[in-house]
């Protein structure tokens, strides 16, 4: 670690795509970052990555589906920089292509379990540091265009992300008054692992053909356009926008 403790960032899913990129942008812009995943090697090289060029970092090992990682991960975080301004829920895993019909129960239940039950615990525990400090924060969560739109074969994708937007809405009308502020960022086609592994699931035509056919931009999102977004809700900039969902999606129509 190194540098200047200012506003503290903990960031989950941090190991790569839009985590990976809201993480660098927080320490690009001076502020101390607290990286959260299950996969420890790309965490201890984003934060070796970001020391080197003299900001302040740590990682902590985290499993966001289990209650007790979370508390953990919130624990490390104020006890190594002594505060916590801004979560970004980001974590999430978008499970097997399934039908409805087809699908075994553990598997809807693991997707359930990170993307939805898994950013309820860390918002338990990222609110409550807040509220104990008395100094207000953010709390941006990570949705996705899928949570208004639904696909087939990604019932429990599409549910725990459509979920995700009940979840900061009710949290928003509960910490607003404290000077908590709670947003969603709901992003369309974005060039990450997940996606690429759904290019692979499609195959290059199919893929391509969504992006002309319902994308405006034609092309896929950069997770540096996402994070900015992230950063800005964050930010004094986003002072009075609280409860909302903002989807940088490139123009993704929902219907054709």
């Amino acid at each position: 670690m190194a540098g200047m403790i200012g506003k503290v960032a903990l960031i989950t899913g941090a190991g790569s795509g839009i985590g990976r990129a809201t993480a660098e942008a927080f320490a690009a812009r001076g502020d101390t970052v607290v990286l959260a995943g299950r996969r420890t090697e790309p965490l201890a090289t984003l934060v070796s990555e970001i020391v080197a060029r003299g900001g302040a970092a740590t990682f902590v090992e985290t499993d966001v589906s289990v209650a007790k990682d979370a508390e953990q991960m919130v624990a490390h975080t104020l006890t190594t920089f002594g505060r916590l301004d801004y979560a970004v829920n980001c974590a999430g895993i978008e499970g097997r292509m399934l039908s409805v019909a087809d699908s075994p129960e553990q598997e809807w239940e693991r997707v359930i379990d990170v993307n939805l039950k898994g950013t309820f615990f860390c918002m338990k525990y990222e609110s409550r540091a807040m509220l104990d400090a008395q100094r207000g924060g953010a709390i941006v969560n990570v949705g996705s265009i899928n949570s208004f739109l639904g696909f087939p074969r990604g019932s429990a994708y599409s549910a725990s992300k459509h979920g995700l937007i009940g979840l900061t809405t009710s949290a928003s009308a509960e910490l607003a008054s404290h000077g908590i502020r709670v947003n969603i960022v709901c992003p369309g086609i974005i060039d990450t692992p997940m996606h690429r592994r759904l290019r692979g699931s499609l195959g290059d035509a199919q893929y391509d053909t969504v992006l002309q056919q319902r994308v405006h931009s034609k092309r896929a999102g950069r997770p540096e356009e996402i994070a900015q977004a992230i950063v800005f809700l964050c930010s004094d900039n986003a002072s009075y926008i609280t409860g909302t969902t903002l989807t940088p999606d490139g123009g993704f129509a929902l219907t054709r």
